[in-house]
């Protein structure tokens, strides 16, 4: 007969079927399970995306590269099928579930930085047409300054909001999503306004109100359809009005881009435009630049 030395802080208890074990946190991660019952009650659409990468992400370091290499870890295929499934209304409401699952940086970031060179490449490029359509003495130099302003709005509102939310959401106890998900949905969901940018370089007026219309809806409807669950899923029903604060914040990202990137007019503008109140018209007489 043999003999096991048991140490005092192992944990037996004897139970109506014989001897059995209590299995700590560690030992359920291991197995692959959850000590937390209420995670097979996941409601669908809310965060619902395989947590099984983020375990695997505790034990490694936050400061290492490895911690951050599988979030870059996607092909080019899968990031460019995440980008244009934002597009179709229906589909938003699974995108986390069916699409972005598992979440990644790479895509994101990429869709943030196209954005802003897209951004300053259109205007800069429908202000140098102006400037050569309006005649030889009229001299044309690339304005860097919208440059830096693009960086600064696009990845403050595509990075610094939904950390801010996120962390926001954490102090109100809403823990439904990871904040590389709610990265990953705010990238993604600004990918409309890279076609968009380039379009906008046509001189209707209307036509570029209609495109930033359509962008906005779309770019919105995406958030609202992702974020909305999140936030109806926490006890407190006013942070629910999160939302709308959102949606306002949203709605000033598009009236900006449209007044600093999407002003720019080839000779003179096709059609009427729609006056906005504090945006001075400056016309020349000698020049067709026409500047809103």
């Amino acid at each position: 007969m043999a003999y096991v030395q048991v140490e005092e802080d192992d944990h037996l208890e004897e139970g109506p079927e014989g001897l059995q074990f209590k299995c700590n946190g560690a030992c359920l991660a291991f197995l692959g399970t959850s000590d937390n019952p209420s995670n097979g009650n996941r409601s669908a659409g809310v965060g619902n995306a395989d947590r099984g990468y983020l375990q695997e992400q505790k034990s490694k370091s936050f400061w290492t590269v490895e911690y951050y290499q599988s979030y870059f870890d996607v092909d080019t295929q899968t990031v460019l099928k995440r980008c244009y499934s934002t597009l179709f209304p229906h589909v938003a409401r699974a995108y986390i579930s069916t699409h972005l699952n598992p979440p990644d940086l790479y895509g994101p970031f990429w869709t943030l930085t196209t954005l802003i060179f897209t951004l300053f490449l259109s205007s800069s490029l429908a202000a140098s047409i102006s400037s050569y359509l309006s005649g030889p003495e009229a001299k044309y130099s690339y304005n860097f300054q919208l440059l830096s302003i693009a960086v600064s709005l696009v990845y403050a509102y595509g990075l610094g909001l939904p950390v801010l939310l996120w962390i926001t959401l954490r102090y109100l106890g809403v823990g439904e999503w990871s904040i590389i998900e709610a990265i990953a949905v705010w990238g993604y969901g600004q990918f409309v306004w890279i076609p968009v940018s380039v379009l906008c370089v046509i001189p209707v007026p209307l036509v570029r109100w209609g495109l930033v219309g359509v962008a906005l809806g779309l770019s919105g409807w995406f958030l609202v359809a992702n974020i909305y669950p999140v936030l109806a899923s926490a006890e407190a029903k006013a942070t629910r009005l999160l939302i709308i604060i959102l949606v306002l914040l949203h709605f000033a990202l598009a009236l900006t881009f449209k007044l600093l990137f999407f002003s720019y007019y080839v000779i003179e503008k096709i059609g009427v435009d729609i006056p906005l109140p504090g945006t001075p018209e400056h016309h020349d007489s000698t020049s067709t630049m026409l500047f809103r």
